[in-house]
């Protein structure tokens, strides 16, 4: 029996209730709508729709659905039941009878469904912060690992400046920082409760809708029912931060699918994250960092979804809704998995070091020092530019690294440079140099290694 049934002189059609039921999807949900239903029961107490004896029987009958079907998803989907709200009051019923009809006075779906997505919300946000942390301390890891593992810094793909993989995986650390402050905040934007506003008008009932939300773990109740029942801003929040996050993921991918390829080859991906070729047997694919940059559309399809939406939509509650848990449930599934993922890649990575230091060298990486040399001797930073670029031109040509070319070849560009210059060119000194806050030496590299263990160190 359907919860709408009494108005209606026609049995639904085949179709249209396959068409209408969400179980399928909304059965996840079942721990949520267990913990607001019980809430709601207590609540149903204090004005006396329950008796003492009534309430525990329904919570206990409720913790008993929850035991039994929380890991036994196939016993839920193959009921023909609406969604999971209905499928619980029907279950609840079969097993106390009448009395279990008692728990939904004064309580619609549209309230109840509000409040178990934000239960939702926050159970996620809660794993999602851990799984965050735990990719920081793995980067974290790394960077203490590589202080001293001179790799090419790049722009444009092109090689740029000297860095080292542990400055590398800070800024990745910085990125995963910020995520970690969005969660947060959506966490904080979740804490208000709509369950009490009923369908879209409140509820006749004299309940304490603050207390309620103490009950469920929410700091305060929201403040007005209409906006209550057809809010959905916290999933686009959720999945907004979701959005970020997974770029930066991606970003992360690319860096390590570019690093990984012949052309850099000064990473190696461990054996079992890896896959082969069905024709090319030498082959050795960074799949899963791929697929990683190919979810994060996956997840930015599930924002501008819920999105476009929403964007049409009068106050308050429409049927439209019912889509809203396929795009949350997708991206923040994508987000969760591909966190893991990137633990495991980071975990396994092996880095060429040799290898990486040659490619900095090759690059003309230090050519910036040389510049800066100059000014150091007097010259105006365009005219050193200028002079530079005339010296890396003919280094090239002659298949020469800066610091491989002697003090006659640089007095013919610039009369000022001297012995000293030499010292200047090195990787080393390249990277001391760059000691102001946020730069890549080794004092502010420790700087920061130092600073971000402590911060981490008090976080679960």
């Amino acid at each position: 029996m359907s919860l709408w049934g009494g108005r209606f002189t026609e049995a639904s059609n085949v179709k249209f209730k396959k068409f209408n039921n969400s179980l399928r999807i909304d059965y996840r949900l079942i721990q949520d709508d267990i913990k607001s239903s019980i809430a709601w029961s207590k609540i149903l107490l204090d004005v006396e729709i329950l008796t003492n004896q009534e309430q525990q029987l329904i919570e206990k009958t409720l913790c008993w659905i929850l035991n039994k079907y929380i890991n036994n998803v196939e016993k839920i989907v193959i009921s023909d039941a609406e969604d999971i709200h209905s499928w619980i009051e029907k279950l609840l019923i079969d097993k106390i009878g009448s009395i279990g009809k008692k728990l939904y006075t004064g309580r619609s779906r549209n309230d109840q469904i509000a409040t178990n997505l934000k239960l939702w919300c926050k159970r996620k946000s809660k794993i999602i912060l851990k799984k965050i942390v735990k990719l920081q301390r793995i980067f974290l890891n790394q960077a203490y690992l590589h202080q001293n593992t001179i790799i090419p810094g790049y722009t444009h793909l092109q090689r740029a400046q000297p860095i080292t993989f542990s400055y590398w995986c800070l800024a990745y650390i910085e990125m995963l920082e910020r995520d970690r402050l969005r969660i947060l905040h959506v966490i904080q934007n979740l804490n208000l409760s709509p369950l009490g506003c009923g369908a879209i008008a409140g509820t006749s009932w004299d309940i304490n809708r603050k207390k309620l939300a103490l009950l469920m773990d929410f700091s305060d109740c929201t403040k007005n029912a209409l906006d209550s029942v057809s809010d959905r801003d916290f999933i686009i929040e959720i999945l907004s931060a979701a959005a970020i996050s997974m770029m930066h993921l991606s970003r992360f991918s690319e860096d390590l699918i570019f690093y990984n390829s012949g052309e850099a080859n000064f990473i190696e991906l461990s054996d079992s994250i890896t896959s082969g070729s069905s024709l090319m047997p030498q082959k050795k694919n960074p799949d899963v960092l791929e697929l990683i940059r190919g979810k994060c559309s996956g997840v930015y399809g599930s924002l501008f979804s819920i999105l476009v939406l929403l964007k049409g939509l009068p106050l308050s509650y429409n049927k439209d809704f019912q889509e809203d848990k396929r795009y949350l449930f997708q991206g923040i599934d994508s987000w969760i998995t591909c966190l893991d993922m990137s633990c495991i890649v980071l975990n396994n990575l092996k880095l060429n070091k040799l290898r990486s230091e040659k490619l900095a060298q090759e690059g003309y990486s230090n050519a910036t020092e040389l510049a800066d040399y100059l000014v150091v001797k007097g010259l105006s930073f365009r005219d050193a530019h200028h002079i530079v670029g005339k010296i890396v031109v003919e280094a090239i040509r002659q298949n020469k690294y800066l610091e491989e070319l002697d003090l006659l070849f640089f007095k013919k560009y610039c009369v000022t440079i001297e012995q000293d210059v030499y010292k200047y060119l090195t990787l080393k000194s390249c990277l001391k140099r760059k000691n102001a806050i946020g730069g890549v030496s080794p004092k502010q590299i420790k700087h920061s290694l130092d600073a971000v263990k402590k911060r981490l160190l008090h976080l679960s």
